[in-house]
């Protein structure tokens, strides 16, 4: 069983100061963290750099270009393949249409974005698509949010929490 947080949208400093206390004790916690993008700063990729055991994050339309972050990266724990982008670059059809492609494209069982701020948990078409909003409640999110995926012999499930 490996426990992944799945956050996004951390958006330091630009809308917020810092990642909330339970947002930093769930990634200090997890075997794994992924990141959908927005870091906002150098800073804040290294804050959550340093907090995770491991971390796979992808580049946001507000991260600075010289953290080197892909546009897509692929992760697999637990016998789950996730397929992670940001999610603004999505140039036709819908978003989640856009990280269905990124995961089939990837030959991912989930397909992880950020960018909206919204939360998401869908399957389409045999791909699980998750949106965990915003890590700080960066608008237009109403309150902070993560997911934990929890993965075991190619199974998942997904919580979202949010306070």
């Amino acid at each position: 069983m490996v426990e992944i947080v799945v956050a996004s949208d951390t958006h330091v400093p630009s809308q917020a100061n810092d990642l909330p206390d339970w947002v930093r004790d769930r990634v200090r916690a997890a075997d794994h963290v992924v990141h959908a993008g927005d870091f906002d700063s150098s800073a804040a990729y290294a804050d959550v750099e340093s907090l995770a055991d491991g971390l796979t994050a992808v580049a946001g339309n507000t991260d600075p270009s010289a953290l080197g972050l892909p546009e897509v990266a692929t992760v697999e724990r637990g016998g789950v393949r996730i397929a992670v982008t940001h999610g603004h670059r999505a140039a036709r059809g819908s978003y989640e249409d856009g990280l269905r492609r990124t995961a089939l494209e990837a030959d991912a069982d989930v397909a992880v974005g950020g960018h909206t701020h919204r939360t998401l948990d869908r399957d389409l078409a045999d791909v699980r698509l998750l949106n965990p909003g915003s890590a700080t409640g960066a608008a237009p999110a109403r309150e902070p949010s993560v997911m934990r995926l929890t993965a075991t012999e190619g199974e998942c499930t997904v919580d979202l929490e949010r306070r």
